[in-house]
């Protein structure tokens, strides 16, 4: 039964896709119409499709397009102060017979404000909703969602994953971006993953990290990256214009003292890892995380533009951001 049941709306939110046309791209502009007027785009629904609107509104608002659900009962009853001429206004019904979500939309439309609305679609004729919109998007009518359940499922799932495309293809169109974006989620582990890699470095060139020049031994090396606290796990190495040029981590010392102690003595080139993977220092830690699990990088260098060093990024640190597991 849950493979029928998640086939099912797999094939809805599939139907979708195949039957997007000029509609939605007029429905996206009205959004950005809003957005850029000044407005918000105000939600409505009942029932399920009230806790769908809900989350869709939630989307539209964490990718910086102002949103706020509308209760449309409520908006009968003092609610509609909340709606202004440059506002826009997203109606959700499946059946498109709600009637507390067309006297929403029909008293809008008498405003001048404009109704994108969300219905099945089906029948030989346009549902109430439709009738009184001034774009009708459809999710097409499903066929299975009575034989699952007598609860609302398939169809919401359609209507919440339009709604994102509107969401997302509006935030596109008008230029959001990651920064927008993390702005708007400094906490928990997505804001960790969307913080500067430069607002997680614990080891900072000048302060708690010395790189090496290249003409030293791995002994000189050692003493003169040598620092007070915490130690890093690897010395950065630069060229004579202060560019990084290799990494000699812990694992390289041990192998090589494992080797032939004497070893320390030789040029610290002979060892290291010439021109190491790397981050700009406008990377973000989601950046720093794909390149851990991807390449299993315990210490990943951080650069500026120019190629020289401002710190190093240890693993530890994802891990102290709850970004990674040990």
């Amino acid at each position: 039964m849950a493979r029928r049941v998640l086939l099912a709306e797999s094939s809805a939110v599939g139907q979708v896709a195949q039957h997007l046309g000029p509609e939605f791209h007029r429905a996206v502009d009205l959004i950005c119409d809003a957005e850029r007027a000044g407005g918000n785009v105000l939600v409505a629904g009942l029932g399920k499709s009230g806790l769908i609107g809900a989350k869709i509104s939630a989307t539209l608002t964490s990718l910086g397009i102002s949103s706020h659900f509308v209760h449309p009962t409520e908006a009968a009853h003092g609610d509609l102060g909340n709606f202004r001429n440059r506002d826009v206004c997203l109606a959700l019904s499946y059946s498109g017979e709600t009637d507390e979500v067309i006297a929403l939309a029909a008293t809008l439309k008498q405003d001048g404000i404009p109704v994108i609305s969300i219905t099945s679609g089906a029948g030989a004729e346009p549902s109430g909703l439709a009738r009184v919109s001034t774009v009708a998007l459809a999710i097409g009518e499903v066929e299975h969602e009575h034989r699952l359940s007598p609860a609302p499922t398939v169809s919401t799932t359609a209507t919440l994953a339009l709604g994102d495309a509107l969401a997302l293809c509006a935030a596109a169109r008008l230029r959001v971006t990651h920064d927008d974006f993390a702005r708007r989620h400094p906490g928990g582990a997505l804001g960790g993953r969307m913080k500067l890699i430069t607002d997680a470095l614990r080891f900072v060139v000048g302060k708690t990290l010395h790189p090496v020049p290249m003409n030293v031994t791995v002994a000189q090396a050692l003493r003169l990256s040598e620092v007070d606290g915490r130690r890093p796990g690897a010395i950065l190495v630069v060229d004579a214009n202060g560019r990084l040029a290799g990494l000699f981590t812990d694992g390289d010392l041990r192998r090589l003292v494992l080797k032939d102690p004497a070893n320390i003595n030789e040029p610290i080139t002979k060892y290291m890892t010439a021109n190491p993977q790397t981050l700009p220092d406008t990377a973000r830690v989601e950046d720093a995380e794909r390149v851990f699990r991807e390449h299993r990088r315990d210490e990943i260098p951080i650069v500026d533009g120019n190629g020289k060093p401002v710190g190093l990024l240890d693993v530890q640190d994802l891990i102290a951001l709850r970004v990674v597991k040990e």
